[in-house]
This record gives C-alpha cells, structure tokens and sequence, in this order.
C-alpha cells in the first residue's frame, strides 16, 4: 500500500462534501490514506475509532455517497479513480477480488452491479474487469459484461446507485450560522447533543439564536468557516461560567437609551475597544493580527 494518496477537488471542494460535519471529512481523508491500490479499506470501524470519529461519521459518508460498504465489514472508496492515478510498475490489486467482481464503474466512480439472473434462475457470470493502461490509470472494459434478460440476450451493463444514499434524505439542519463570505454554516442536532453534555447550564438552541442575531447584525464581525465553532464554543463556555439559563440575567449588562428604555449591552468582547486592544498587543509582540486565533475573554 502506497505512503502517499491524493484527493481530487471536484470530489471534496462540492457543497455536498463540505456541508458534512468536519469529523465526517477528516475520516473520508484518513480512510483515503489507508485504503489499498483499488481504494478498499478492510476496518472502517478500526481507523473511524483510532481517529476519534465517531459510527455516525461513518454512516453519513455511506449515506452521503462516498462509500460503499458490503457485508463483511469491507468498504471501498467511490470517487476512488478520480482521486487516485498509481503507475502500473507500482499497482497491487486488491485480495478484495470477490467485492471487486460487484462493482462497475461509470466516470470513474465505482457502483455497485445489479446482479441478473438468466431463464433458468442461475445467477448470470457477470463480473467487472479492469484493465490498467501503461501509465497505470484503471481501464473498464464494459464488454467485458453481459447479462440475459428473458429469452432475448442483451449486452448491457447494469449499475445502481448505493440504496442508502438515494433513500435517506440528507440531514436538516436545525440553525444556520451565517460567515464573512454571506454562505451558511450548517448546525446540526447532533452538534447541538454534544454541546448540551459539554455546557449543562446552557440553552444551546437558544445561545444559537442569539449568535445568528449577533451575527447578521455586525456583517464586518462574521467568522470565517475556519473560526465559526471556535466562536460558538467561547460563545457557550462564556454562558456556561455565568450558569447559563438557570442563572439568566444576574451577569447581564444593561445601558439606558435617551428614551428610559434598557438595552443589553453588546459582550465586551466584540467591541471596537477590545478589538483594537487586542490588535495593538498583538504588533507589540511582533505577530499578526488574526480574529480567529484570538481568545474570546467575555
């Protein structure tokens, strides 16, 4: 197996791939590592584990397309040919052949073959056979497969899209962050579950409002797609010290308006002060500047 692997960017630079949580794209890339010449990966399981990626993680590529899993636990890689060309001189095939013999490929992305079966109820020999050119890129020959259909033979080739990722309808998001460039940062009820059992004392659906309301009120503010979760996590710890709902308004800070009315102050730590505090500390030390590096104090 290779030490070194690629990613094409018209696989992983798509909104499908990029609205995934990024625990589910951090295990795509490490199950891109180590899987073999044919883009086969023998634990899933195994490396989801040892990269602290979770079962859900899995599923959700699977679901998502950028998997196909068979029942002994094996798993290949779809866009496998689209992110990987490997010289013929360096090409080891797959012990995997029996799962290889299921699968076609179209475009350069695996599926899996419907299986036909001829008049007589015997499974037809069909398989997929590939052919690798001198510079190593894997070659289909789809005449390789044939299939009879009633009492007429037809030369076809019969692939399908993985059940799972056409059936399950994508994950809706329950709130939407919005970033400096106008797009959308997805939150999921999953993220929302963890972040519950991270700040007990925290309305996190609530906090989320807030922050989508701070958000498109200071457009200058808004994280990048980078720094969004560092800012919802400083966001929920600060809230979470103040004993978040349970102690709701006994550290909020309120200002009077020319009309009598009370309004709550903005967190000190977005204000222009603070900013320009934090930027004048940062050139005293020699650094850049960088919003999203910085520690939220508030």
């Amino acid at each position: 197996m290779a030490n070194r692997r690629m990613f094409s960017l018209d696989v992983i630079d798509t909104d499908n791939f990029l609205d995934m949580p990024l625990s589910a794209q951090g295990l795509y890339f490490h199950l891109g590592m180590r899987a073999d010449d044919d883009g086969f990966i023998a634990s899933p399981k195994k490396i989801t584990k040892s990269v602290n990626a979770s079962n859900d993680d899995l599923k959700l590529l699977i679901a998502k397309g950028y998997l196909l899993p068979f029942e002994n636990g094996v798993v290949v890689i779809r866009h496998w040919q689209q992110n990987n060309y490997v010289r013929g001189d360096r090409y080891k095939s797959t012990i995997y052949q029996d799962e290889k013999k299921r699968l076609c490929v179209e475009n350069s992305i695996y599926d899996f073959m419907v299986d036909a079966l001829d008049t007589n109820g015997i499974p037809s020999d069909n398989q997929m056979t590939t052919k690798r050119d001198t510079n190593g890129i894997p070659v289909v020959d789809k005449l390789d497969t044939q299939v009879r259909l009633g009492k007429d033979s037809i030369d076809n080739v019969y692939c399908t899209e993985l059940e799972s990722s056409s059936s399950m309808p994508e994950e809706k998001a329950a709130i939407a962050l919005t970033l400096n460039d106008k797009s959308e940062y997805p939150i999921f009820d999953k993220d929302i579950a963890a972040w519950k059992e991270l700040y007990p004392n925290v309305d996190i659906l609530q906090e989320l409002r807030k922050m989508k309301g701070w958000l498109n009120s200071n457009p200058t503010r808004r994280k990048t797609k980078k720094g969004i979760l560092k800012f919802v996590n400083a966001w929920l710890a600060k809230e979470q010290d103040k004993g978040g709902y349970r102690n709701y308004g006994a550290n909020t800070s309120y200002s009077t308006t020319s009309g009598g009315q009370h309004q709550e102050q903005e967190p000190e730590c977005f204000s222009d002060k603070w900013l320009r505090e934090k930027r004048e500390a940062a050139e005293a030390r020699g650094e850049t500047f960088d919003i999203e590096e910085v520690e939220y104090d508030f």
